[in-house]
């Protein structure tokens, strides 16, 4: 049994408010001075659904992919120091700037080289942008199925059997491997590595790949690929205006506020 679980390195959610900065010209989020940024948290459950059925099992593989800069190499290390095996960084310049497709085309084709995949295991959604369509897209670029926003995974025999979270209630499914699966933060907390683990799993090596490496087009991944273009990207400025209602009793402000409403055409 070989797992791929895909994770991505974003901006720490506990930064202050103050030290969040976005740089107008470039429409990017300006990294925080001295905050290092993080694993996605569901990206750190799905690496624990994976991790269990590989544990349940005993045998398989685990292998954890992410695309970023050379920064995301913390994401994966943390990942192999949980017990993944394998670790892959996908890092290129052409993959940069892109949307959902580009970059569910390109972990897609990092699977397909692999080779041996029997699932594939993401976030329900990056704890940044919160789109949930990377791992629905990767399926429909491996033509493989998949299950969303499971609470619960567990193998039996060459099906995933999948307890999923709806908005009213949950649903048990099944599903053929190989497949995708999309792991909901209801499934529980991952596992906190211990020193000796993140230790061992600073001295495993990842492997690197490129566009070239992986037969990609430069046109078709990134920015130049791209459906969603971006328009602005800016912080909400929030404002307020208060009116005090004046009035000698209860009924007297409760009128002056009915007439205030009506001049406004509130009501």
């Amino acid at each position: 049994m070989h797992i791929v679980v895909c994770a991505k390195q974003i901006p720490d959610p506990e930064t202050p408010p103050a030290a969040f900065k976005i740089d107008a010209a470039t429409n990017k989020v300006v990294p925080a001075q001295g905050i290092a940024p993080v694993l996605s948290q569901f990206d750190g459950i799905a690496a624990e659904a994976a991790l269990r059925i590989k544990e349940a099992g005993g045998d398989g593989k685990v292998t954890v992919i992410s695309m970023g800069g050379e920064s995301a190499q913390a994401a994966i290390k943390q990942v192999l120091a949980m017990g993944a095996d394998e670790g892959v960084l996908l890092n290129d310049p052409a993959f940069e700037d892109g949307d959902s497709h580009t970059t569910a085309k390109v972990l897609a084709a990092a699977i397909k080289e692999l080779g041996d995949v029997d699932a594939v295991f993401c976030g329900r959604q990056a704890a940044d942008w919160d789109m949930g369509q990377v791992g629905l897209l990767i399926a429909e670029n491996l033509g493989w199925p998949v299950t969303i926003i499971a609470k619960g995974v567990a193998l039996e025999g060459n099906a995933l059997k999948v307890e999923r979270v709806l908005a009213d209630g949950f649903e048990k499914t099944e599903v053929n491997l190989p497949a995708v699966v999309t792991v909901s933060n209801e499934f529980g907390e991952p596992r906190y590595p211990k020193l000796p683990q993140i230790m061992a799993a600073a001295k495993k090596t990842v492997t690197k790949k490129t566009a070239a490496d992986l037969g990609l087009d430069p046109s078709e991944v990134g920015k130049a690929g791209a459906r969603l273009q971006l328009q602005k990207l800016f912080i909400p400025e929030k404002g307020a205006q208060v009116e005090f209602i004046e009035g000698e009793t209860p009924q007297e402000q409760a009128a002056n506020l009915v007439a205030k409403l009506k001049a406004d055409k509130a009501i």
